[in-house]
């Protein structure tokens, strides 16, 4: 058969383009195995939270999920399937399973080696205990939009349950004025409930101890009673006060200085028991995070006033030589703001050889920062005893002298899991499933 020009000339383009299409698909993937095995050999391959985890016989790699998530080159295209490449980056937006049109993500807590205690929930919500329910970070849910979006739905939830509007005792309490507690209540109030919401530090939860000038990640979500809250990248100061704005316009009540220590059943309902007083309610809704009670170190000397737990403003620790103990974003967070002020001295000590559950720019600055001589790291120590005005810490055997005036223990916190488990809620350690 003779050749056809005329199916030369239509054919050459759809092979260039081909081509092109190819060439620019074994980049991507070679660009990919590089930061997948660069993460390995660092040994950042623990995610921190809820992720995802690909069903590889389902996935056809047509990358979607690389396109939808929002955090940058997380998920990769390796092999003609995803992977995840940089999984200490994850931070469970969850747009990667939603973007997948073959139903081969599924959002998971945990991995085989590294368990999360995560209460057992149902959709709506519910706990086993029916009645009392669970919103936000304490259920997995770190994100604000996401905190913010489940203390809403939670809120609805609760709304359909029987035995509403009894005299002498509340249709709801929500325990945590964080994102999660801010939007449940705004739902009691849009729902004409009787809610009360209690709280026993500040407005806003955990970010309102986040260091001063804080960027706090977050993206569009709806408010009950209020509407769209546009934020994508806004400072913890913005933030909070947008959140008072809310409450002022709204008529948003919060009592304070409320240390829940624990909640009865009781036919019909509940009593939430506080150092103040006790409460009779239909339903709870906690809405408490999972940082809990500071981790301490539990060395000597750890009573004395110059030791903390959280970073409040870096300015204060202007002139001082200061150590921060910790390998997560909040310890990297707290070195790398007090090294930007003059004359400061900065020691971060971490009991392991790697940052791994730090987010990508915390690690750069510190390497950056380490390498102009303006912090010192200190891997794989640990801290033994902490006098008056120095620290000893144990690098390698070798016990190691610094100078001190000021310690910021960023260990994370301990679980409530006893007050969980006291109550009668089911926890379950994740490990890898949803």
């Amino acid at each position: 058969m003779p050749f056809d020009p005329l199916l030369g000339l239509y054919a050459t383009p759809l092979v260039l383009a081909w081509l092109i299409y190819y060439g620019v698909q074994k980049r991507n993937e070679i660009r990919a195995r590089g930061i997948r095995d660069a993460a390995v050999e660092a040994g950042l391959t623990e995610p921190a939270s809820l992720h995802p985890q690909i069903d590889y016989a389902k996935c056809l790699g047509c990358g979607d999920c690389v396109r939808a998530c929002p955090e940058g080159k997380i998920i990769g295209i390796i092999g003609g399937h995803a992977e995840l490449i940089e999984p200490t980056h994850c931070i469970g937006h969850g747009a990667c399973k939603t973007a997948c049109p073959f139903d081969a993500i599924n959002l998971v807590f945990g991995t085989e080696k590294r368990g999360i205690d995560i209460p057992n929930v149902s959709p709506d919500f519910q706990t086993n205990i029916p009645g009392l329910y669970i919103a936000g970070e304490l259920g997995g849910m770190g994100l604000i939009r996401n905190a913010v979006e489940q203390g809403r739905q939670a809120m609805n939830s609760i709304a359909k349950l029987g035995g509403m509007g009894q005299q002498g005792m509340h249709d709801v309490i929500v325990i945590g004025a964080g994102p999660s507690g801010i939007s449940a209540s705004l739902g009691a109030m849009e729902k004409g409930l009787n809610y009360l919401t209690l709280e026993q530090d500040s407005f806003g939860g955990t970010v309102s101890h986040f260091p001063r000038g804080k960027l706090v990640m977050t993206q569009p979500a709806t408010l009950p009673l209020y509407g769209k809250m546009n934020f994508r990248e806004v400072s913890k100061e913005t933030l909070l006060e947008f959140w008072h704005k809310v409450a002022s316009e709204t008529g948003l009540q919060i009592s304070y200085d409320e240390n829940v220590s624990d909640i009865k059943i009781e036919d019909g309902g509940f009593t939430v028991i506080t150092g103040n007083n006790s409460y009779r309610t239909r339903s709870v809704l906690l809405t408490i995070g999972r940082r809990g009670t500071p981790r301490k170190l539990g060395v000597d000397g750890e009573e004395q006033s110059k030791v903390v737990y959280r970073l409040t403003d870096p300015a204060q620790y202007r002139g001082q030589h200061v150590l921060v103990v910790g390998g997560g974003d909040s310890a990297l967070e707290a070195a790398t703001s007090i090294a930007d002020e003059d004359d400061t001295t900065v020691t971060i000590s971490y009991r392991s050889g790697s940052f791994s559950r730090a987010k990508l720019k915390n690690r750069e600055k510190v390497e950056r920062q380490a390498a102009e001589g303006r912090l010192n790291v200190m891997l794989s120590t640990n801290v033994k005893a902490i006098g008056p005005d120095s620290v000893s810490i144990d690098d390698d055997g070798q016990m190691v002298q610094l100078d001190n005036d000021a310690i910021i223990v960023c260990a994370g916190g301990i679980l409530p899991t006893g007050f969980l488990k006291n109550i009668g809620i089911e926890v379950e350690t994740k490990y890898g499933t949803a």
